[in-house]
């Protein structure tokens, strides 16, 4: 009986035995499984993880005499020359406009037709007068819009007091009408043009427009000739030309996009066409 008792006691603890050490090895387990998980994520967030090198932008100085973007023929020639520009251009930084001496002028786009005001055209004119431009102003010519409202309507605009050089009228278009109909438009708004200011205006237009309706009609008119190639304007009845349009896609700091560039021909210069204030 003894013997019993003692050998029961002994299964007792070594029972107990087995249970701490299995308790110990469940714990151990658990913690290896941790550290294993832990070990594979910060892994993963490693190899997730991208470096990005950023390089600095390249400074440009506009001032080095060397770089230039935008040669044109302003830059390798002596004539006098400017820009025309119209709301297409957006907003203009005038001031660094200004600051371009090769620019000596600009034609502003006043209005159009019967009722169409440019939309920059008050900002534009303040601000280029500001920076030092010699500025004129000119009239989108529409044939078949009733010429009186037309001329109401650059007059709304083109203020005397405002202008620098003569106003331009700036003719494309025939309207669909016959050559001579549309001479007979054309000529009679610029006498009302020339007897509203005094003075009679410049005259834009492309050199086939030109030679296609306009030859022997514009003799006592000076002449803005728009031509995009590297060869200087002849037209068809060798008329004088006064000033040349050499390109549509010119380049200037200061304004987005491209822009038209004129120049004058041979001898003539800014006193040809400079506003008379009466």
């Amino acid at each position: 009986m003894k013997k019993l008792s003692i050998l029961f006691i002994i299964c007792i603890v070594l029972m107990a035995v087995g249970d701490a050490y299995a308790q110990r090895s469940k714990r151990s387990k658990r913690r290896t499984r941790q550290k294993t998980h832990k070990v594979v994520r910060s892994k993963k967030k490693k190899s997730s993880k991208k470096t990005y090198v950023v390089k600095p932008a390249p400074i440009v100085n506009l001032q080095d005499s060397d770089y230039n973007p935008y040669l044109m023929c302003e830059d390798t020639c002596g004539h006098v020359h400017g820009i025309d520009l119209s709301h297409y251009q957006g907003e203009v930084f005038w001031e660094t406009v200004g600051e371009n001496t090769k620019m000596a002028y600009v034609y502003l786009k006043a209005t159009e037709g019967g009722d169409r005001i440019d939309a920059k055209y008050e900002r534009n004119i303040e601000l280029a007068h500001r920076y030092g431009l010699k500025v004129g102003s000119y009239h989108f010519f529409r044939p078949k819009t009733e010429l009186h409202l037309q001329l109401q309507n650059f007059m709304t605009q083109c203020r005397p007091g405002e202008q620098d050089l003569i106003p331009m009228i700036d003719v494309e278009t025939t309207g669909n009408m016959p050559t001579e109909q549309f001479c007979d438009s054309l000529l009679t708004f610029l006498s009302m043009i020339e007897r509203t200011y005094r003075q009679k205006p410049l005259v834009y237009t492309f050199r086939n427009f030109y030679n296609k309706h306009l030859v022997g009609k514009l003799d006592n008119y000076q002449l803005m000739i728009a031509m995009y190639t590297e060869e200087e304007p002849v037209l068809a009845d060798e008329r004088d030309i006064t000033m040349w349009q050499y390109t549509g896609k010119g380049r200037i700091v200061g304004v987005n996009g491209y822009v038209d560039k004129s120049r004058f021909m041979g001898r003539h210069g800014l006193r040809e066409i400079r506003f008379r204030h009466w």
